[in-house]
């Protein structure tokens, strides 16, 4: 199989929709969700450096983190592959590499994503163990399958368990210092990484409901609307917040706690605004504003372990 039979359009149609299609980094970049896979890779590498105990050697420590992000990038092909039927109906997504046609819609891609789901846990294996390349696997499925699958189209609650793909990834790292056993701090953060999800992607769905409901797919805000869903975020923030203190009592010091704090009141403060005003705008803002204070809490967390190794 070529590159080029991978890539070739599909007929009259996908040479129009080329003459403006990106690159072909760019084309491969939004395929495999790599912005989204970097995050995961973080979430590991935090849940590694908060472990208690030695940190594997440098080499295998970046070998688990590419692992990660790999997989990451795998389960997130397999769902655009899943998903092009609902892609074509939004204009988030729309412009996708299976909707224009740049990638052909064909099977040679499950093999080609199954060969990297499995390559990456096996080197999670080889970097660390097998705990760690479980989690690694687990993360990927829950998130091609449980979630993309399973849940999205059946659902509004899919992401609340869908979340659970960014709590694997913190258990990787982990299981790469502490393989026979996880608690405390490690623990916390992949609850964190749970409790993260729903308000972050709701905040999201919030500004694209119209999307959702011409792609026929139940999430939160197309099926309640937007006032109701605004409201959960709410109360999903509070939960998420309220866990992410944790880590600062179960090990970390005053440098995670005041982070946790402060990015926590920011996001709280973002949320009740999306209260008052359910509108795209606020909606974005909040979305935001999530993303700020995962980084934030993740950055905090390593460099608080850092300084206390």
């Amino acid at each position: 199989m070529t590159m080029n039979a991978i890539t070739r359009g599909e007929g009259s149609l996908g040479k129009h929709r080329r003459r403006d299609a990106p690159g072909p980094f760019a084309l491969f970049f939004d395929l495999f969700k790599l912005r989204i896979g970097l995050v995961i890779g973080f979430t590991a590498l935090a849940g590694l450096v908060v472990a208690p105990g030695p940190a594997p050697a440098a080499w295998r420590t970046a070998l688990l983190i590419f692992a990660v992000v790999a997989s990451s990038a795998a389960a997130g092909a397999f769902n655009q592959y899943v998903e092009r039927d609902i892609d074509v109906r939004m204009a988030r997504t729309r412009r996708r590499p299976f909707v224009t046609g740049r990638l052909v819609h064909s099977r040679r891609w499950l093999v080609i994503i199954a060969l990297m789901c499995g390559v990456s846990v096996a080197l999670a294996g080889f970097a660390a163990n097998a705990m760690a390349a479980l989690y690694t696997f687990l993360g990927a499925f829950v998130y091609g399958v449980v979630y993309t699958v399973w849940l999205k189209r059946r659902t509004p609650m899919n992401i609340v368990i869908g979340g659970l793909a960014g709590s694997f990834a913190v258990l990787a790292g982990a299981a790469a210092v502490t393989p026979g056993g996880l608690g405390g701090v490690p623990l916390w953060l992949a609850m964190v990484l749970f409790l993260w999800t729903p308000p972050h992607f709701w905040s999201l769905a919030i500004a694209c409901r119209a999307d959702y409901q011409a792609a026929g797919v139940p999430m939160l805000p197309a099926v309640v609307g937007d006032a109701r869903a605004a409201r959960a975020v709410l109360a999903a923030t509070i939960l998420l917040v309220a866990a992410s203190l944790a880590p600062a009592l179960a090990g970390l010091s005053w440098i995670y706690a005041i982070t946790a704090l402060a990015s926590g009141a920011w996001f709280l403060w973002k949320s009740v605004l999306l209260v008052r005003d359910p509108s795209p705008r606020t909606a974005m803002a909040n979305f935001h504003a999530s993303l700020v204070q995962l980084t934030l809490l993740l950055s905090a967390a390593i460099v608080d372990a850092l300084l206390l190794a």
